[in-house]
């Protein structure tokens, strides 16, 4: 075997030779065969409680199979368990990269062209079978054709062909041919647990739980079913004479047995058939009842709530209400799924064809975050120039704005025009008054706006130089990873320290001198 270097989390070193191989496909003679029993058929909680406990023994066959079953056979159970499903596998995925040097960022754009690929989302829908189940093993079909090492698919794998450690009850293993259990190849499987309850995984699935209302829901459906197979039908009674032979007997049972189908029948002359009017009363919408009783309890364990599937009182405010705690799943979800393709598919990925890493790219699942992309910009762009340090890809990732390849056109800025030599200085002239001051002014401004605007550049800086006072510094000091928010905080205390009421007086002063020397005909000084 050609043993690597590279380990897998376990600490386990792959088998490059094995990465090309498949492990666990379908056999027709062997264990792993693809057509398995039905155990949902006649089942009774004799034979529930004892196909439970052989999965926690060490034979899940049957439990397995059973969990097929019900989402085939109950509707409303395949219904919300295929919600769950492909709420999360439509979610938005994305790579963050371990830093932001050029290594990092080329780590990162190789997961990417894995993530990017159509047939994720179908693949997502097999690793999350794990929700009904417990677990689930996918194995990874790896292809170098293009002499780097890429998942070329991911290949679900029946869980009925494997079973758990002896030791923990925790490891998945592979039954081989031999119905040996073999560990599963370093690197090669997507090994996802849903992890419903804390305990074994056997024990993790949600099929568990649902499997007794699937049994009480199914008695009630088949007893709803011959109800109304009977009702409103007239009672059929068959009369036979005192020397009747028992052929006969027969004859005259089948022939009323026949009429409530066929509503067609012989009978000798001597026997007779007589319809009694069927007159049934009581409570006919129990079995209905009982039976969506079931399924609300169904809807509670697979997606907390029951205001979005199942109608209720209340109407979309209930809903709006119930679809929160349907959230908190659904995040549980995507967390837990994130956790194992970065585990199992980009560590992998990147070990194969980059080499060990310190730290790997993380991929993530869930809903975009709402980012005032306009502000932001304008904050960082207000900010940097202070001193405050933001990483490109941050920037890129929290815009949305993908990295540019390196053969793309940029967008820079413009150029800007050479500014014209500036003329030589004159001589300061003499302040006109007040009166010529007024005419020289811009269209729309009178003496107050020229008397502020000399205030300001007088002793504008003096009025702002507590803001600015140390401010560059603090602001060089915030940590590389330092949020927003941290420096809107700092600027919020520099402006405290201000004094914005010395600036108002001076321009109060301002106003009432400029008034003044606009009545007494006298300059503004």
């Amino acid at each position: 075997m050609a043993k690597s270097s590279i380990l897998d989390a376990w600490g386990r070193p792959f088998d490059l030779q094995a990465l090309r191989e498949e492990q666990a496909g379908a056999t027709v003679t062997g264990v792993r065969q693809p057509v398995g029993g039905h155990p949902a058929s006649g089942l009774t909680p004799q034979r529930l409680a004892r196909l439970l406990r052989g999965a926690e023994d060490g034979d899940p066959v049957a439990y397995l199979e059973l969990a097929e079953d019900m989402e085939e056979r109950d509707l409303h159970y395949g219904a919300v368990l295929g919600i769950r499903k492909r709420q999360v596998s439509g979610l938005q995925i994305t790579v963050e990269a371990a830093g932001d040097d050029a290594q990092s960022v080329a780590d990162a754009d190789l997961v990417r062209a894995f993530i990017d690929r159509d047939e994720l989302a179908d693949e997502l829908i097999d690793i999350l079978d794990a929700i009904g189940k417990g677990f689930s093993c996918t194995e990874i079909i790896w292809d170098m054709s293009e002499r780097q090492w890429s998942p070329a698919r991911l290949e679900w794998r029946d869980p009925r062909w494997f079973d758990f450690d002896r030791e923990t009850r925790r490891t998945p293993m592979l039954i081989g041919e031999g119905g040996q259990l073999e560990p599963l190849a370093p690197g090669k499987w997507v090994q996802h647990m849903g992890k419903a309850k804390s305990g074994l995984p056997i024990r993790g699935g949600l099929a568990r739980p649902v499997s007794w209302a699937f049994m009480f829901k199914s008695f009630s459906i088949k007893d709803w079913a011959v109800f109304c197979e009977v009702y409103g039908q007239p009672l059929r009674v068959g009369k036979f004479g005192p020397g009747a032979t028992e052929a006969d007997k027969d004859i005259l049972l089948r022939a009323v047995r026949n009429l409530g189908t066929d509503a067609a029948a012989i009978i000798p002359d001597s026997m007779i058939i007589e319809f009694i009017e069927s007159k049934l009363s009581g409570n006919h919408d129990l079995y209905e009842k009982h039976a969506d009783w079931w399924d609300r309890q169904i809807s509670k364990v697979v997606l907390g709530q029951t205001g979005t599937t199942d109608a209720i009182a209340g109407g979309y405010a209930v809903g709006k209400v119930h679809d929160g705690v349907r959230g908190d799943l659904e995040d549980a979800d995507c967390r837990q799924v994130g956790a194992t393709l970065t585990r199992d598919i980009a560590r992998p990925l990147v070990m194969l064809n980059n080499g060990p890493r310190k730290a790997y790219p993380r991929i993530c699942i869930g809903r975009p975050d709402e980012v005032d992309v306009e502000k932001l910009v304008k904050n960082v762009a207000t900010l940097v120039p202070l001193g405050l340090k933001v990483g490109m890809a941050t920037m890129r990732d929290r815009i949305g704005v993908p990295d540019p390849d390196p053969d793309e056109e940029l967008l820079t800025a413009p150029a800007q025009a050479s500014a014209p030599p500036e003329p030589a200085a004159a001589p300061p002239a003499a302040k006109p008054p007040a009166r010529a001051l007024a005419s020289r002014q811009e269209p729309g401004r009178d003496a107050v706006d020229a008397a502020i605007d000399e205030i300001i550049a007088a002793e504008g800086f003096d009025l702002v130089e507590p803001l600015i006072a140390g401010l560059e510094g603090r602001i060089a000091a915030l940590p590389a990873d330092a949020t927003l928010q941290e420096a809107e905080a700092i600027l919020a205390e520099q402006n405290a320290a201000m004094a914005p009421g010395l600036l108002a007086r001076r321009l109060a002063e301002a106003v009432f001198a400029a008034r003044l020397a606009g009545e007494g005909d006298e300059p503004l000084s």
